[in-house]
């Protein structure tokens, strides 16, 4: 039986209840968003169009020889389309008896130009009619994706966000073992890969990287130095785990812009699900903002696939398995924290603390230990002297075991 994840059951419960939101399934690319949804509505009466394949030629009027249509390379369909794909939906969903309900599914919702008007029009207008539809939209482009929900369909639609596969998601299904995830990280598309790196390397850059780069990012919102953004991502990525300046990334980069161009940057590529910077903990918002970030990469694989390092020389460098681990930690916290809790580190030198977690009112601070001799970290330490509400974790050698803290979201560390 064909994995399913946990966001499946999701999209049921909701499929189950009367239209009242549209259902927005969102999330970086490659991660089973059209998947899932196929899924769940297999044997469903149910539409699911791709924006984003080739359009066929209008059949020929006088001939309606449809099955003879050619198809456009490269055409994207316009507002119009939409409106006739929701018609079309439309008229199945009356024809469906009594406790049926019919779903229209439209994937890469983004591209359609002005989207975000066209489907309030659509959505009022069936609420006037109460009509029993379903609409599911689907995207991989957070900025266009947030502007038309927050512009035009506030109030009108649910969200299910999804993320990078967890390393229980990437054991159960491709049987990865622990090591494999903390390298490879949670690509399904390329999992069975694995045993050719030089080919899984090629299609985490050409199939993952690439595209989100110079298809979502650059061509999706402004982008005034697209070569200092690629640079960046890959900087980051090498430096994944480590906190450092805005100041000195300028120094590592060419034409680098000032620092705002490079924080604008780096929150473009969090938003697609690439590379974070975690702010410092400081108690205080202000100094928050103004702090040297902590990059980390949001997916192993992105660091794996760009270093020269193979998964046996990855595991024979403790130094830098070290860092995957962290990076690892991390990108799980960041990727199962949603809007519940704030991901952070701390640092007062010579204290740091790798991360801390915050939801407002209660604060966690973790470490991580990947070697094998267990010394009480300082920095804990330190930190809860400083904050006396503050609990401290340990994660790995001497702590909570790595496979347990990569199976629970980051807010049951906040419980």
């Amino acid at each position: 039986m064909p994995f399913e994840r946990q966001h499946g059951c999701v999209l049921r419960q909701r499929l189950g209840e009367t239209p009242t939101f549209m259902i927005v399934v969102a999330g970086p690319r490659q991660i089973g968003k059209s998947t899932l949804v196929r899924q769940v509505l297999a044997g469903r009466p149910a539409t699911f169009v791709a924006v984003d394949q080739p359009l066929p030629e209008p059949a020929d009027p006088f001939t309606s020889q449809l099955a003879d249509a050619t198809i456009i390379s490269g055409a994207l369909p316009t507002a119009e389309w939409l409106v006739r794909q929701w018609t079309q939906a439309r008229a199945k969903a009356k024809l469906l008896p009594d406790g049926e309900r019919y779903v229209l599914a439209i994937d890469e919702i983004q591209k359609i130009p002005r989207w975000s008007e066209v489907v309030k029009g659509l959505w009022d207008a069936d609420r006037a009619e109460a009509l029993d539809m379903h609409v599911v939209l689907l995207g991989s482009s957070p900025w266009l994706m947030q502007k038309g929900l927050t512009e035009s369909l506030a109030g009108r639609y649910e969200a299910i966000r999804m993320t990078h596969w967890s390393y229980p998601e990437m054991q159960e299904a491709f049987d990865f073992s622990l090591d494999e995830y903390l390298y490879f990280g949670g690509y399904p598309g390329c999992a069975g890969l694995i045993r050719e790196e030089r080919r899984w390397r090629e299609y985490v850059r050409g199939a993952l990287i690439h595209p989100n780069i110079e298809k979502d990012i650059l061509q999706m919102t402004r982008v005034d130095k697209p070569a200092l953004l690629k640079t960046l991502f890959e900087l980051g990525c090498a430096y994944s785990g480590q906190i450092i300046s805005y100041t000195k990334l300028q120094g590592q980069l060419q034409d680098a812009g000032n620092t705002v161009t490079l924080a604008h940057y780096l929150d473009l590529l969090s938003q697609a699900g690439m590379l974070t910077g975690l702010p410092k903990y400081a108690g205080q918002k202000h100094r928050q903002r103004a702090s040297s970030p902590k990059l980390n990469a949001l997916n192993t694989a992105l660091i794996s696939a760009l270093t020269g390092y193979t998964f046996a020389d990855a595991r024979n460098d403790r130094s830098y398995w070290g860092r995957l681990v962290e990076s690892a930690v991390g990108a799980h916290l960041f990727n199962t924290a949603f809007d519940d809790c704030q991901v952070q580190y701390w640092r007062e030198s010579p204290d740091e603390v790798d991360f801390v977690l915050t939801n407002g009112r209660k604060l966690v601070a973790i470490e991580v230990k990947s070697g094998t001799n267990f010394a009480a970290p300082k920095g804990l330490s330190a930190f809860t002297e400083k904050f006396k509400e503050a609990r401290s974790l340990i994660v790995g050698e001497g702590g909570i075991v790595l496979t347990e803290f990569l199976s629970r979201p980051a807010l049951d560390w906040l419980e």
